[in-house]
């Protein structure tokens, strides 16, 4: 396994939930969970053109004696080894640097609130940063464990959303699993949207993977929605414009975050794709 996520452990039932989702994540997408186990509860992330303070609730260094036992034993059981993250710089001495060398990081939907006010239609504000600058992309994780069966890739045309069609190739190719792509049809045709795929070079890939590509022809967005299986993997690009005048940010995240139970992949503008 080349490929490795990053996962902030939560020492309580909310956070093995979490850390369930990780394993059954990289197993899928064949990659291994790296595990941090916070001693303070602040800790930098140093990306291209930004820094980001995480500052986590006090829940994460509750029974910080077994935090790290725990961990270990559900990734036992899990049959893969316990990899754990030791921060080797600090830029304060309570302020360990958290390096982002990673391909994938697992978030439960807020990072930096108690987990009693976190609801489904809540993403964290250190969230939201660290999507807006990771060159990984960010596994928004479901409230608790949700197994998914098949990948629905939102597709509106940005060029963020080309990365995220990407990266759906990339994992149905990996794990084998189905793809559907959903698309909402604004003042744009559909020959728009497939001419778009067809100038990325994404044909083949399109015939390969992608067993359905559902087009929503009203402004009823939320409503389509329904149509989305409960245990497909969303995975869509947010902060980006793109040729077809499109921001995910602000709109069609919002709502998908808000309506959706699934596990999501989000794809920011930082974001390098691979093949």
């Amino acid at each position: 396994m080349d490929h490795q996520l990053l996962h902030i452990f939560r020492n309580n039932p909310l956070g093995r939930e979490t850390l369930l989702q990780s394993i059954y994540f990289c197993k899928k997408v064949g990659a291994f969970p790296v595990i941090y186990i916070p001693k303070t509860t602040k800790f930098l992330m140093y990306f291209d053109n930004d820094v980001v303070q995480v500052d986590l609730d006090k829940s994460y260094l509750d029974d910080g004696d077994t935090a790290q036992p725990h961990a270990a034993e559900i990734l036992t059981q899990a049959g893969l080894e316990p990899r754990f993250l030791e921060p080797k710089h600090y830029t304060a001495s309570t302020l360990p640097d958290i390096h982002t060398g990673f391909n994938y990081m697992c978030c439960p939907r807020s990072i930096s609130d108690m987990s009693s006010k976190i609801g489904i239609g809540y993403i964290g504000p250190r969230v939201r940063r660290i999507v807006k600058s990771a060159r990984f992309p960010v596994l928004i994780a479901s409230p608790v464990f949700k197994p998914w069966n098949s990948i629905a890739v939102f597709f509106g045309g940005s060029v963020n959303a080309v990365k995220a069609l990407r990266l759906g190739f990339h994992i149905a190719r990996v794990s084998g699993l189905p793809l559907e792509i959903f698309t909402q049809i604004g003042k744009s045709s559909k020959e728009e949207y497939q001419r778009v795929v067809k100038d990325r070079n994404l044909e083949k890939d399109v015939d390969q993977y992608v067993t359905q590509w559902h087009y929503f022809e009203n402004n009823n967005f939320e409503n389509h929605l329904y149509e989305v299986p409960h245990d497909a993997l969303v995975i869509l690009g947010a902060y980006g414009h793109g040729v077809i005048k499109h921001m995910v940010v602000g709109s069609k995240w919002e709502t998908i975050q808000e309506t959706l139970g699934n596990n999501l992949l989000v794809v920011g503008p930082n974001f390098v794709a691979w093949r």
